[in-house]
């Protein structure tokens, strides 16, 4: 069972329907991917699971029971809409979130100091958040999410503001946190992220869900049965019953050619076959789909 249930969640606002009979179950200690295209009802159900929002119908559980009020305080919530506040000092605003989410001043204070340690932003403590670029009020504000050690991250667009530098920061921060047990759902457009970082995801289009299960297997589920062979030392054509060259560059006598297996062919017939051609086989792997290109996919034929 999840940390996190959502059982057939409906939501509308008007006759606008921004949730319908969404399900999804969000295992522990795994980084959780929630995508979908702008509108589809991501923010929607991230609202919800916080009780920001009330759903129409449907459910929410939190460990087996329905959320409540105090499983929120458990939470780390990074909404894509900052909320800093501009004329307070970083320091006095960090040290009200973690008061807030329950932290006594002397725990506030110690943890926060490591955390400013950690990202090298020591003296921005005494500053006030206008004198911020936009990358260092991400970083302040991801710190004051983490703080309080959540069991549950919900972290919407985190890496939106940041250089590629300091993205990659956040990016470790995050897969420490998940090795340390923390459960993380992770709403993005980056899908290079999702492959980085997730071991299930939910593709939410159209106010309902398109597609569940490990990235992996989703993958795979949409490959279509390719294969990359790099070789030197001659040519290779087509084998009938084995496979079919689709593509064969050659660079400086190094070929690089795209294969597609015929019916139930293996990649031990596929070698068998090349190397009784009398070439040199420097590498050979299967080609599975990008996220990026199963994502457009899927939201396309939605369309």
């Amino acid at each position: 069972m999840g940390i996190i249930q959502c059982k057939d969640v409906c939501k509308s606002f008007g006759e606008k329907i921004a949730l319908d009979h969404v399900s999804v179950d969000i295992p522990k200690g795994q980084i959780f991917g929630l995508l979908g295209p702008n509108g589809a009802g991501k923010t929607t159900l991230i609202r919800i699971i916080n009780r920001i929002t009330i759903p129409n119908g449907g459910s929410v559980l939190f460990d087996g029971r329905p959320i409540t009020q105090d499983d929120v305080e458990k939470i780390g919530y990074l909404p894509e809409e900052r909320g800093l506040y501009r004329k307070m000092k970083v320091g006095e605003q960090a040290m009200y979130f973690a008061r807030l989410k329950g932290m006594s001043s002397r725990d506030a204070a110690a943890e926060l100091k490591k955390w400013f340690v950690k990202f090298g932003i020591e003296s921005w403590w005494n500053k006030k958040v206008e004198e911020l670029s936009k990358g260092m009020a991400q970083k302040v504000q991801f710190i004051t999410t983490v703080v309080h050690k959540p069991s549950l991250l919900i972290l919407d667009e985190p890496f939106s503001g940041f250089d590629p530098v300091n993205a990659q920061v956040i990016r470790e921060e995050i897969l420490r946190l998940k090795e340390e047990g923390a459960t993380i759902i992770l709403s993005t457009h980056n899908m290079e992220s999702v492959e980085e970082l997730c071991d299930n995801i939910a593709l939410i289009n159209k106010s309902h869900v398109v597609i569940s299960g490990g990235v992996d297997e989703i993958r795979r589920k949409y490959g279509n049965n390719n294969v990359e062979l790099v070789y030197t030392g001659g040519a290779i054509s087509s084998a009938e019953g084995i496979y079919t060259v689709l593509s064969d560059g050659d660079e400086g006598g190094r070929h690089t050619a795209v294969l597609s297996l015929d019916g139930g062919s293996c990649g031990n017939a596929v070698l068998s076959d090349v190397l009784s051609r009398g070439v040199t086989v420097n590498s050979f792997k299967e080609l599975v789909p990008r996220m990026n290109d199963i994502f457009i996919k899927l939201v396309t034929e939605e369309e």
